[in-house]
């Protein structure tokens, strides 16, 4: 059995990211399914809240230590070791990195995540192509930033020739953007970089339609 256990649901993009990064570093793990929509959604239910308060995916835990939030599960799996790092060792770089997948994990993702939408819905009455409309609007002045980011110095990955955390975070993202049916044109090398993720066995495996609990 592995040492390793992952709460994710198969279309949440946080989750993905930790699916990419156990894959980068070739760690097993256990994949165990919280369904976000089913009986008003398993990530609320006593059991799981007990596990993680904020009541959201993924939920990662290493021989009984349990870790919640993207951003720390990464951190934490790449001071486990593996394979590659997905985070420089200089300063300097790893603080590049961090402000990099800050973009989106503190300026898109939350912004158009289940819990938002939702809230547009039921609160302010918000039709689905409202929606839609307000997730591309963030999207789209993420991706504008992260597009002059990378431009100048992505090679065949975001920082490199090697994938490392901005990618964990961005192919993700780009997953949510082509379900909200958001024109890329605008962001040529985010779509190269997407592209050329994709084609690893770490990305294409962790990619949501895969995951067992994927409908």
């Amino acid at each position: 059995m592995a040492s390793i256990i992952l709460y994710s649901y198969w279309r949440s993009s946080c989750s993905y990211r930790v699916r990419i990064a156990l894959n980068l570093k070739g760690l097993d793990y256990e994949y165990r399914g919280v369904h976000l929509l089913r009986d008003g959604g398993e990530q609320r239910a006593q059991e799981y809240r007990a596990l993680n308060p904020m009541a959201q995916v993924p939920y990662l835990v290493h021989d009984g230590f349990g870790l919640a939030q993207s951003m720390a599960i990464l951190q934490y799996l790449d001071g486990l070791g593996g394979e590659s790092r997905l985070f420089p060792s200089d300063p300097r770089e790893q603080a590049r990195v961090v402000q990099l997948c800050e973009i989106v994990n503190a300026g898109i993702q939350p912004l158009q995540n289940l819990r938002v939408l939702q809230e547009l819905e039921t609160a302010h009455g918000a039709d689905g192509a409202g929606k839609a409309d307000w997730s591309r609007l963030w999207m789209s002045r993420g991706f504008a930033a992260l597009e002059r980011e990378l431009a100048p110095r992505a090679g065949c990955f975001a920082m490199g020739d090697a994938a490392s955390a901005v990618d964990v975070f961005l192919v993700p993202q780009i997953y949510n953007a082509n379900r909200f049916d958001m024109d890329m044109s605008a962001y040529p090398t985010l779509a190269r970089i997407n592209e050329a993720c994709l084609g690893l066995a770490a990305f294409a495996d962790a990619e949501p339609s895969r995951q067992p609990d994927a409908p």
